[in-house]
Parts: structure tokens; sequence; C-alpha cells
């Protein structure tokens, strides 16, 4: 089976690797051919626009999909009325909107913050007086690990609404989204993954809530089953969620919605139309990885299980540069993965995933591990 994949970074590597061994023949969309997904498959090195570059990326495909939700909607449904697309163009034009996707989690009753649509100097002003402050203004569209998000806090001078106007100009007027801040005491996310098969019912498999850390804007750590659930009140809460989500926009593929955790509830913050980095441990932790489900979903095959291999696993992402890769392997039960990616300031390089069968063991390799990882 040939299965196209729009974009070519370490997610569509790590699509590449979990398809091999399944007969599966990977091709990929990229401007760049010495992306880190040519390891494991061809690469069509055009623009995301070029229709004759895309004519030949769909050529013999049987399904196709994508590692990144910035993909131009566009592109999208242009693959999509010639080869079979999942996730479909809805979610993905709903993801690349924060407006488009808060407004759809608060219609099916998952809690969201209070927000509000800025484009004008006067928009800015009355979501201010609406919201107060702390808040957070980010760009309606693009951005991800935290990048163009201006907090806001109470003012010591002038106005919120002055300094929302402020951000807001800060950031070339673009179209934003002015949010309440979450007062949180941890960051989750959800990973579940919907098929649609040819006959049947649609089935939805959910891995374990998984909780997470962030440095910088940039996710640092993650460890599931999240040890901020020990109930899994939390993780029920969040299914639930995550399946009207999936239903509503009958959903084919893996999914992840990150929330914050505030007094016991979640509050949805966004989601990804795709295999997520919170769910790189799936690779060694779980019985069936987050990518090869994709995979398996957008084929229409049998998806496969999403339980624990072990009793926890937890993965560092390695973020500007790589320590020794012997260094890592001394590491008790570490696994390595590096995404080929040269080395760059806040650029994600790699990740290490440790696995274990209780909490207090996996503690002293995680100390290790994290004692030799240099964030740069």
């Amino acid at each position: 089976m040939k299965v196209g994949v729009v974009g070519g970074g370490q997610l569509g590597r790590m699509l590449g690797l979990a398809g091999i061994p399944l007969g599966m023949h990977l091709r990929f969309l990229e401007p760049s051919p010495a992306c880190p997904a040519a390891a494991c498959g061809e690469v069509v090195p055009t623009s995301y626009d070029d229709e004759e570059g895309l004519a030949r990326f769909i050529d013999g495909l049987a399904v196709a999909t994508y590692e990144f939700e910035n993909v131009p909607a566009d592109t999208a449904q242009w693959i999509a009325g010639r080869v079979p697309l999942s996730p479909g163009v809805r979610a993905l034009v709903t993801a690349q909107d924060r407006i488009t996707e808060k407004s759809l989690f608060r219609s099916l009753g998952i809690p969201v913050q209070p927000f509000a649509a800025v484009g004008t100097r006067r928009e800015a002003e009355a979501a201010a007086t609406a919201i107060g402050a702390p808040c957070v203004l980010k760009p309606r569209r693009m951005g991800y690990d935290g990048k163009g998000q201006c907090v806001i806090t109470e003012p010591t001078k002038g106005s919120v609404e002055g300094r929302v106007v402020e951000a807001w100009e800060s950031l070339s007027r673009v179209p934003c989204i002015l949010e309440s801040f979450v007062e949180h005491t941890a960051e989750v996310s959800m990973i579940a993954v919907r098929s649609r098969p040819p006959r049947g019912q649609p089935t939805t498999i959910f891995y374990p809530l998984t909780e997470n850390v962030h440095r910088e804007g940039i996710l640092w750590r993650s460890i599931a089953p999240a040890p901020c659930d020990p109930m899994g009140d939390l993780d029920r809460q969040a299914r639930a969620f995550v399946q009207r989500l999936v239903d509503s926009l009958d959903y084919v593929g893996t999914v992840a919605v990150e929330f914050f955790v505030t007094s016991g509830t979640l509050v949805a913050n966004e989601m990804a139309p795709r295999v997520h980095n919170s769910g790189h441990w799936t690779i060694d932790g779980a019985t069936t990885s987050q990518f090869e489900n994709h995979l398996r979903a957008i084929a229409a095959w049998p998806l496969g299980s999403a339980a624990m291999c072990t009793g926890v696993s937890a993965m560092v992402n390695l973020v500007g540069c790589v320590p020794s890769t012997a260094e890592l392997l001394a590491i008790p039960g570490a696994r390595v993965h590096l995404y080929g990616k040269g080395a760059r300031p806040g650029r994600k390089v790699g990740h290490v995933t440790l696995c274990a069968d209780t909490p207090a063991r996996l503690e002293a390799p995680l100390r290790d591990l994290e004692s030799r990882v240099v964030w740069a």
C-alpha cells in the first residue's frame, strides 16, 4: 500500500518507521529533500501549493495524511478531491483557527476558558474589558511551542485594555484570540485513535492520560499514566470529551487534545489533528504505537491495542543538541530516537523513552536521563 504524508519532519519519519513493517510504502510531500522523513521513503521536494508537484505526490496513492496542522487548507482540499485524506479537511481547518477550535469545544460541552476574537483595536479593548487580567493573547492561526504568545498580567501602569492593545500591535495586528489565563496544577494530553471501517461502526481507542511538563513553551517531559491522576478521574473526563470531539468531526486517525488541570477538572487548551509529541512514549511503552495505529486507521485496518507494556513510561525531548548516544544508552532501559536533524537552539532533535514496572523504579533512571540532557 502506498501512503502519502504531507510534511517530512520527525513525525513523518516516525510514521515511516511504523509503516515499513506493515508493508506500507510512504511518500512525503516536503519542500526540503533532506528532511528527516527522507530516510523512510520517497520525497517529492516541492512547495505545498505546486499543482504539478501535488500531482506527482498523489500518483498511485491509496490514502494520504499529514504530519503537521499548518498544511494550507487549499492543498488539503485539492488532495482530498483525488485521494482519501485522513483526518478530514474539517478537522484540519478547525485546528488551524483557535477561535473556531475553542468554539467547537464549547459547543460540545468541553470546558474552555473565557475567550474573545481580536481583529481591531476596538475588539482588543472590548476583549480586555470582558476577560480582564491575567490573560494570554495569541495569533488565531499558526504558531506552536508557545511562539508568538503574549501573557498580560495585572498592569502596574496603564490599563489592561492598553496592555492588550500594545500586545496586539506587537504581533503586527494579526487576527488574534484573547484567552483568560488558566491557573493550573498540571498539563495533560489525551491521545486517541478513531477508525471508520468500510463496514461496521467507528471504533475509538484511547492511550492513558499523559502528564506533560514544558520549558520555554516547548514540551520537555511526558509521563504516562499521568502522575497527577492517581484515581483515573481525569482520564475518564478526557476520554468522554475527546470522544465527543472525534465523533462530531467524523474523525479518522490519531488526535491529541491538550488540557489544563484545575481544581480536579479539565479545561481544553487545543487539539492536534495528527500524531503528537506527547505520545512518543507509545513507541516503546504501548502495545501499539500512536504512529502504527494512525496508519491502521487511515488504511481502514483493525486498530491495535493501546494498553501499556509496563506500568509507567516517560519521554524526554532532546532540544537544541544531542548528548553522546553512548552516554544516553548507558542509562538502564533508555531507548534513544534521533531525528537526523542538525543542532539548533530550541529545535527538537530527538527523544529518549524509559519504561518501568512502577513509578518508583522510574525515578532513578529518569533523574539520570534529565541530568545528562542539555537544553539549548
